[in-house]
């Protein structure tokens, strides 16, 4: 199996949840709100008005509304960057730790 093939395989190891949920983000001091896009085992999607870049950790928080279960932590590296014509920004963000 091809590097290409693996990286393919790989992401579909974990199944993606659309969330669209508000989440606090915070990297270099800054802590900002951001929209979960969607979230998976190993990776999260944030829209967000910020100036990150690819290898930042960002901690995110998405809180739970339920008492059932616990709001979600992780600590996470920016992978990918899309820049929005809104200014704001797509990023793609590997989980490191939760």
């Amino acid at each position: 199996m091809g590097q290409l093939d693996q990286q393919y395989s790989e992401k579909r190891d974990f199944i993606r949840m659309t969330v669209d949920a508000e989440v606090t983000a915070t990297a270099h001091g800054e802590r900002i709100q951001a929209v979960c896009h969607d979230l998976s085992g190993n990776g999260i999607q944030l829209r967000a008005r910020c100036q990150w870049q690819l290898g930042d950790r960002v901690q995110v928080h998405l809180p739970s509304h339920s008492k059932d279960l616990a709001d979600y932590d992780a600590m996470t590296e920016v992978v990918r960057v899309e820049d929005l014509p809104n200014g704001e920004r797509i990023l793609g963000l590997s989980v490191i730790k939760h």
